[in-house]
Parts: structure tokens; C-alpha cells; sequence
């Protein structure tokens, strides 16, 4: 494990949607994590403090993405979550933002958005790179 890689969890109960965002993901310097609901993020985020930043879909079992980051960000307030929704309608984003992610993409997700929005909040010590 290279000290370069951005730690992403990616928090998704949908297998195809996981499987696409890891794809996109694994072309660059990442090491990825799953969460398959709600409560799971939380609990990874607050045992893996090498998590930089977390894609958190809004409906999960157990515990739903806006109350996963409200918990997250009581842990690690710094820690940035990026919602991500099949709903895209503004006020849907200002909901987003409102319930405490730092930032917002709606599904379907298109590939250069995803790399777009990783690479805005990759932390500046660790830019997004492609592998080689």
C-alpha cells in the first residue's frame, strides 16, 4: 500500500453501482473500502482513520446516506462525504449540503464527473493520479 493512495469508502448497497464507481476508481492512486449500509460507513469511518473521503448514496438499509453523515461528521467533522443520488433536482443538492456533505453528483454518474469530483476533494498532499 503506497502512502500516495486516497483512501475512498465507498458507500453503496447497489452491487452494479459499486462495481462501476470501483472501476472508474482503480484506474488511480485509491485504496478502496465498502459500505453496504448506512450504519457500516460510520463504523468504517470511525475504525479507519486513513479514509480521506467518502461517496455516500442517500438510500441504504439499516441507516440512510444523510443520517450516516451526520454521525460521520460528529466523528470526524473534517472528513469529506460526497453525497451521491439518483435524485437531481436542485434542491435535492441544497439537501444534500444542508444534511452536512461536503459536495454533491447525481446518478446516473458519468465517468469524468466522478474523476472531477475525487480529484476537487483529493486531500493536496495526495492529487488524483492515474496509475502506471
Amino acid at each position: 500500500m503506497s502512502k500516495n493512495q486516497i483512501h475512498i469508502l465507498i458507500a453503496e448497497d447497489e452491487e452494479f453501482n459499486y462495481l462501476y464507481l470501483a472501476e472508474v476508481l482503480n484506474e488511480f492512486n485509491v485504496e478502496l473500502y465498502r459500505a453496504k449500509d448506512g450504519l457500516s460507513a460510520v463504523e468504517r469511518c470511525q475504525s479507519n482513520l486513513e479514509i480521506d473521503l467518502v461517496l455516500m448514496d442517500i438510500r441504504m438499509p439499516v441507516m440512510d446516506g444523510y443520517t450516516a453523515t451526520k454521525e460521520i461528521k460528529k466523528i470526524r467533522p473534517e472528513l469529506t462525504v460526497i453525497a451521491q443520488t439518483a435524485y437531481a433536482m436542485e434542491s435535492d443538492r441544497k439537501r444534500a449540503l444542508e444534511e452536512g456533505c461536503d459536495d454533491y453528483i447525481s446518478k446516473p454518474i458519468k465517468r469524468d464527473d466522478l474523476i472531477k469530483i475525487v480529484d476537487k476533494h483529493a486531500p493536496d498532499h495526495r492529487p488524483l493520479r492515474e496509475k502506471v
